[in-house]
């Protein structure tokens, strides 16, 4: 990410209250070595970078979007363990690299996987592929309920 992070008002006050700051920084080797057990490759830096600032956050809301409704969403990777093979053929398929970071729709019956790439595009990863955009644009899309363009 490396450029100063910038949201909408909306979206710094829901960060906030999930428990971000600016300057967050967590300890994500834990998460790392689970993964890499699990059976995904390496984290690369922008997923590294992503996780250290905004791993752990949890977003509970619903209702109405920009849109689309709004979903929980949770910056937890471990939520996608057991999904190595879809990520890694997913990234081959499509020549990017995706990493796990997260589930969107946690707890309902209409979950998908979240995932962000070396330039630090954020993803829905299940049966088929849609970006939320680069960070920091993404972080908005995802949080206020913007629809993802599909990407395959």
């Amino acid at each position: 990410m490396g450029e100063p992070i910038t949201f909408s008002e909306e979206t710094k006050l829901l960060l906030r209250e999930a428990g971000w700051f600016p300057g967050r920084i967590r300890d994500i080797a834990d998460w790392e070595a689970k993964l890499s057990a699990d059976g995904f490759p390496p984290l690369h830096l922008a997923a590294q970078q992503f996780l250290s600032e905004f791993g752990g956050l949890a977003f509970r809301h619903s209702g109405g979007g920009v849109t689309r409704a709004r979903e929980a969403v949770r910056f937890y990777p471990l939520d996608c363990c057991g999904e190595a093979d879809r990520f890694v053929e997913w990234s081959q398929e499509l020549g990017k690299s995706f990493a796990p970071i997260g589930e969107l729709g946690t707890g309902t019956c209409s979950w998908s996987f979240v995932g962000i790439d070396k330039h630090s595009e954020v993803y829905l990863i299940v049966d088929g592929v849609a970006s939320f955009g680069r960070m920091p644009l993404a972080l908005d899309h995802l949080i206020l309920g913007y629809m993802p363009e599909d990407v395959a």
